[in-house]
């Protein structure tokens, strides 16, 4: 890696390669603790933000992380505008079709909510009921492959999750289903919603990027050696609240997808 020092003189010589002291750009979506939020000065916080920021300081790149929807991650990523998208992004093979991702860092469940006096006390209750998620997640990719043997009544998407957990809490939807870790932090902050059951789903999240994009190896090279030398367990600890599973994919080297 070269110091940052060495590589802005270089840059002003003409000399350095294309990667030096350029911008690493990654797309966010922000309503989503503990992983990506903004705080009130408008800066970006979150588990994911610090593995992004740990990245481009190991390779040598200043930051820029963007304000995006959720469904606008994966078109930013197809056309180059940003490197890198985080937001909670399940590796999935129909996503692997037009998108590139890292090795897996977090095992993600699935989680339902409900209002807390909704009369719903887990999915055998949703039977003839709307549920609601968040468009273009694996939230959604699992109720369309569950409708029938639920029975969902109704399928409700939305472009961000603070609408989503609005409309549980008022009754417009019976429950929704999405990241069960996001919506147990929403719910220790937002009054008249509890999650009420965990679905095991075996996903893994991962760092998008364009299909085939250059910096895959490199990114993924990154993750690798955080997760060897203790930092992903230690970014894990700090958001989670406490240390890693052994054998997770925290802290388990993988092959890129």
């Amino acid at each position: 890696m070269i110091p940052r020092f060495l590589a802005a003189a270089l840059m002003a010589l003409g000399l350095a390669g294309t990667g030096a002291a350029q911008t690493l750009t990654v797309g966010a979506y922000p309503a989503n603790p503990p992983w990506e939020y903004k705080t009130e000065t408008g800066a970006f916080e979150g588990f994911e933000v610090d593995m992004v920021t740990e990245i481009a300081e190991r390779m040598g790149r200043d930051l820029a992380i963007s304000d995006m929807g959720f469904q606008a991650l994966f078109a930013a990523t197809a056309s180059g505008r940003i490197d890198i998208a985080i937001s909670t992004i399940s590796i999935t093979e129909e996503r692997l079709h037009s998108q590139s991702f890292t090795q897996g860092y977090y095992d993600a469940d699935l989680g339902l909510v409900t209002a807390s006096d909704g009369g719903v006390a887990g999915l055998a209750e949703m039977q003839g009921k709307i549920v609601g998620t968040l468009a273009a997640s694996t939230g959604e990719a699992w109720i369309n492959a569950h409708m029938d043997e639920v029975g969902f009544s109704e399928v409700r998407t939305y472009p961000d999750q603070n609408s989503l957990l609005l409309d549980v809490g008022n009754g417009r939807v019976a429950g929704a289903i999405n990241d069960i870790l996001g919506f147990e932090t929403q719910a220790r902050q937002m009054q008249g919603i509890e999650v009420v059951e965990r679905i095991p789903t075996g996903d893994k999240y991962g760092l998008m990027l364009q299909k085939n994009s250059p910096l895959l190896e490199e990114v993924n090279a990154q993750i690798t050696a955080m997760k060897e030398d203790g930092t992903m367990a230690a970014i894990y600890e700090k958001w989670l609240g406490s240390p890693p599973p052994e054998g997770s994919s925290t802290v388990t080297v993988l092959e890129i997808p």
